[in-house]
């Protein structure tokens, strides 16, 4: 399912999530695309996950970029939950962005680089999800924007900024796609290369239960790995919800509402007509004045128009506004002032001489004050429902920021408070485990963004304008579950553990025999342990490649090895041992392939670009200055993506 995902995480530099709003606010966090390099660790920096330079990313920073990114990719895989995000390397990536257009930003700072305003404003203003019902830039649908991310103007506008830079810096290498043959050669003939090996496996359910173990080792056990059984800080949420729908009731269209309305739209409202039309355009007068004496002669307009090398455009059901955008206003005036079977023109227009035919009139009447009442009553009512929560919201906000308490704003504005139980930043309760509820979750997460102090936040919770009031309330911090309470759990652990550390010590025999002569099948049979049969393997580089999935942990490393060798490698999930040898390499050699170095140069253009940005901002972060706080990161990392221990 995160294929996708996967793929978008490490696009090429400047590709952000198209979806409307949410492009402009992926901005704050897209600034480089290059994921996959790394700063020096940090031992302490003071809460920040990871400082550039002078600047500090704090953990709130993190987590609500972790969250802006998440939910643009959820509105493309609905199914997607937070902890798969996290452990698929989102947060990962959305920290490396975010460091990496730091750091090129000061860089570019440093040599004299910058992003004016009238620039910023541009990029702002070209967002179509900012775009009002006349297609320019909304003020008040940016604003609406802002607030349901938790973001400011200035914040944002900091963040454009710095994508801005970045691009600047990057574009000269990211666009670069010229491969030579001679680079091409050594690659094209590795994908050729073809390696022949053998797999064997010892899965730890290849050991059985064994016996059960007692209260003290149980206890040794969890002591020793206490943190696996973690739940991280929790975090009980207090809101009020104001329901658009709600607010909505009082606010009723008057007759006077709807009166003013009527007149103000009169030329809406009165008798008007749709026709269509069939025109062409001729570059010259004398061909257009030849083209109408032929069709009034007789002939339909769109074969006199082929006769002369021309294409009739036809115009179905328009109105004389939409005909004048489709051509000019001279024109529209005399299409829409002849009747019905009428050949008008030639008249011109900057684009040329106009022949048009009148195929058909269809007359719409008017409407009464009256037959106009229910729709501009539907009309009124929704504009006056929008200003009634944005009136709502804009006195809650002007009243939290002057310090009004969460319990002040409920009781003020006859709200009904509400408590969750402790939740995880992700919105879940560890102690009853289930898929949060999408309003819940995003409260969770503006509570866990909240530091201490804060005033109570307003969180859009609707596109209609819903939002909540949310302060946060009892704070639980991060702790281990008692093993009374996840004993089951725990045994289960150790008994895997026992049999990963007895699998691995049959595993090493195995090899060490391999390595001495014997035959794998023959290493494997001496554990007298029932095991899956060993598994042949005979391919290429290119073929392993070929199936655009992530290739399995023993082909790589059967992959990376020497011949004639039999190495050790863990399943994934701690499942046991896989036994990898290899036996033979085929070297390759494309100098007689032109096909397969045409299709390397090609491969290898869609990357350099990518590889060089990558050496570009390993350098600026070289000389910026990169620290990561790890334990920071895995604070946040836990938060996100709790690990269950029912």
């Amino acid at each position: 399912m995160l294929n996708s995902f996967r793929r978008a995480i490490n696009s090429t530099v400047g590709k952000i999530v198209a979806l409307g709003v949410l492009v402009v606010i992926a901005l704050a966090f897209a600034a480089g695309d290059i994921t996959n390099l790394r700063g020096n660790n940090a031992g302490s920096l003071g809460g920040a996950v990871a400082e550039v330079g002078e600047t500090k990313i704090g953990e709130a920073e993190l987590r609500q970029r972790t969250q802006t990114a998440y939910s643009a990719y959820q509105q493309q895989q609905p199914g997607l939950d937070m902890a798969s995000f996290v452990t698929q390397g989102g947060m990962t990536a959305v920290l490396e962005r975010t460091i990496n257009g730091i750091a090129l930003q000061k860089f570019a700072e440093s040599i004299g680089m910058s992003a004016s305003k009238r620039a910023v404003d541009g990029e702002i203003a070209g967002i179509p999800g900012f775009a009002g019902v006349d297609g320019k830039f909304s003020q008040a649908n940016y604003d609406a924007a802002l607030r349901q991310q938790g973001l400011t103007d200035a914040g944002l506008r900091a963040d454009i900024a710095r994508d801005m830079l970045s691009r600047q810096l990057l574009a000269p290498t990211a666009g670069a796609r010229q491969v030579s043959s001679q680079l091409a050669m050594p690659y094209a003939s590795l994908l050729l290369e073809r390696r022949q090996g053998a797999i064997g496996v010892i899965p730890v359910t290849a050991l059985g239960v064994g016996t059960p173990p007692t209260d003290a080792e149980l206890q040794t056990f969890y002591t020793r790995n206490r943190g696996r059984y973690m739940v991280p800080e929790r975090r009980a949420v207090r809101y009020a919800l104001v329901k658009a729908a709600d607010v909505a009731a009082g606010a009723k269209a008057t007759t006077a509402d709807i009166a003013a309305a009527y007149n103000a739209n009169k030329a809406r409202f009165a008798p008007s007509e749709k026709r269509n039309l069939t025109q062409v355009v001729v570059a010259s007068q004398q061909a257009a004045t030849a083209l109408a004496a032929k069709v009034k002669g007789g002939s339909s307009l769109s074969d006199a128009a082929r006769a002369i090398g021309l294409e009739a455009s036809t115009a179905t059901g328009v109105d004389k506004a939409a005909f004048t955008a489709q051509s000019a206003t001279a024109v529209a005036d005399a299409a829409f002032a002849a009747t019905a079977g009428t050949i008008v023109g030639p008249v011109r227009s900057p684009l040329g001489w106009h022949v048009v035919k009148v195929d058909q009139v269809t007359p719409i009447a008017g409407k009464t004050l009256a037959q106009a009442t229910p729709e501009l009553t539907t009309e009124i009512e929704k504009t006056k429902a929008a200003q009634a929560i944005a009136d709502v919201h804009d006195r809650l906000d002007s009243a939290a920021a002057e310090n009004a308490t969460f319990d002040e704003l409920v009781s003020d504005a006859k709200l009904v408070a509400q408590t969750t139980a402790p939740l995880v930043a992700s919105g879940m309760d560890p102690d009853a485990p289930a898929k949060p509820d999408p309003i819940v979750a995003r409260l969770a997460q503006a509570a866990f963004i909240a530091e201490d102090g804060d005033a109570p936040q307003l969180v859009q919770t609707d596109a209609d304008g819903s939002f909540a009031v949310v302060a946060v309330g009892r704070v639980v911090p991060a702790a281990p579950r008692p093993l009374a309470q996840i004993r089951a759990t725990v045994a289960r652990d150790f008994v895997i553990d026992r049999n990963l550390k007895a699998a691995r010590a049959l595993a090493v025999a195995a090899v060490n025999k391999v390595n001495a002569g014997t035959p794998l099948s023959a290493a494997l049979a001496q554990t007298s342990l029932k095991l899956p049969p060993v598994e042949t393997k005979s391919l290429s580089r290119a073929e392993l490649a070929a199936g655009g999935t992530q290739v399995p942990p023993p082909l790589a490393l059967m992959f990376s090895m020497a011949a004639k060798k039999a190495k050790l490698l863990e399943a994934p999930n701690r499942g046991g041992w896989y036994i990898v040898y290899l036996d033979a390499i085929q070297n390759g050699d494309a100098s007689k392939r032109p096909e397969v170095i045409a299709s390397t140069r090609q491969g290898l253009g869609g990357v350099v670009g990518r590889e060089l940005s990558e050496q570009f901002a390993a350098a600026v972060r070289k000389q910026v200055g990169v620290q990561r706080n790890d334990a920071a990161v895995a604070k946040v990392r836990a938060e996100l993506a709790p690990t269950s221990a029912n």
